[in-house]
């Protein structure tokens, strides 16, 4: 008759536990959001609307490998056709408000993820435990990696292409703030997300899910699919395609090894 109780209260202190990891993540990430709000000029000047800058580091970089490569301008890039405009009364408050939430949630990832690790970590096995050991530093590593890959390299060749892409010059580029917020946090998060396909598969791995020979085998989709990325994000020609292309074959590259290692560990532990 005592035990229901006791499980009752063991479950009501997981959900308690569970509550203050929850609360402390948010007290975390409306700071953050907070202090982005108040130095707008930092948040939209130098970071959301730099690429915008023919100035931008990324821009400098390719004039710098154009004149190495010596392909007379092909990479340079000197000016922005477009201009951006707001239309609606709220608008710029409210892009100013999503933009300082998104801020909060990249830059306190890395706390928000330890949170969530310290809840799940005292449920699992010392073995489970082992295994995932290092978790926090690499999923917040690929994270952090993954944001500045999409923010220094797709989105600049992005706005570039997207922004003065025209099918008419009788049709001047107007874009509205919005659409480019979008396109910038956009590319940006995923970008982030995509560079947790290592952690992934090691976990995919060790439940059995995937295993390194399944992954060579689709190696050949993998590098179509990563071309056609490059293709979609990038100016139509070869050098800009390959900037963003090589980056993700490497990632399904570092996949694979993980995935070998992962079944090598299994295989010895069993012996």
């Amino acid at each position: 008759m005592d035990e229901a109780p006791q499980n009752e209260m063991n479950f009501l202190d997981h959900l308690e536990a569970l509550r203050w990891h929850l609360v402390r993540s948010i007290i975390a990430i409306l700071v953050i959001a907070i202090a982005a709000f108040l130095y707008k000029d930092i948040i939209f000047d130098q970071i959301i609307l730099a690429p915008m800058n023919p100035q931008f580091w990324t821009y400098i970089q390719l004039c710098k490998i154009d004149a190495a490569l010596g392909l007379n301008g092909i990479l340079c890039i000197t000016s922005m056709d477009f201009t951006l405009f707001n239309l609606d009364m709220s608008g710029q408050f409210t892009t100013h408000i999503t933009v300082s939430a998104l801020a909060g949630l990249i830059i306190g990832f890395p706390y928000v993820f330890w949170e969530i690790w310290s809840f799940v970590k005292p449920a699992l096995q010392e073995k489970e435990s082992r295994y995932a050991k290092g978790i926090v530093f690499w999923t917040t590593f690929l994270f952090l990696l993954g944001i500045l890959f999409g923010y220094y390299l797709i989105t600049p060749l992005s706005v570039n292409f997207l922004g003065s892409y025209q099918v008419s010059t009788s049709v001047a580029n107007q874009i509205n703030l919005g659409s480019y917020i979008s396109t910038v946090t956009t590319i940006t998060l995923a970008a982030g997300i995509v560079f947790e396909l290592p952690i992934l598969i090691y976990f995919l791995t060790k439940v059995g899910l995937v295993n390194p020979g399944m992954l060579r085998a689709f190696r050949r989709h993998s590098f179509v699919g990563a071309l056609i990325l490059g293709a979609i994000i990038t100016p139509p020609d070869v050098t800009s395609q390959l900037l963003v292309t090589i980056p993700l074959v490497i990632l399904y590259e570092v996949s694979i090894f993980i995935s070998a290692y992962v079944i090598r560990k299994q295989e010895k532990e069993k012996i």
